[in-house]
């Protein structure tokens, strides 16, 4: 896993680099958890292009990260979806409090 910060912007990037079961999404809440605390960014975007896989437990991730930067005043939205993630995402309901960014390129543009 991957974790960018843009200062300017307050933009926490996490690019995801691996499947997201129970045991990744421990490793990953207390990675993002950790960072969103030391930055409190106003924007905290996840990066799922090279997810393949995600089950229940990466909707509770989701959700608490979700909760976690809300606390703070930020938002979480998410870039790189998959069709088929993204049907997860539709099922779950999680699309009712995070969006999807279809055009991430000024995101990726200011990668350091």
């Amino acid at each position: 896993m991957k974790i960018s910060h843009f200062i300017e912007e307050k933009t926490l990037l996490i690019d995801i680099t691996e499947e997201i079961d129970h045991h990744a999404s421990e490793k990953i809440r207390r990675r993002v958890d950790y960072e969103i605390q030391r930055f409190m960014p106003k924007k905290v975007v996840f990066n799922f292009e090279m997810v393949k896989f995600m089950d229940s437990a990466g909707i509770g991730l989701l959700i608490g990260r979700y909760k976690t930067a809300k606390m703070y005043g930020g938002q979480v939205e998410l870039v790189n979806v998959s069709e088929k993630i993204k049907k997860i995402f539709e099922m779950s309901g999680i699309l009712r409090i995070m969006n999807i960014i279809e055009n991430n390129n000024e995101i990726f543009c200011k990668k350091i």
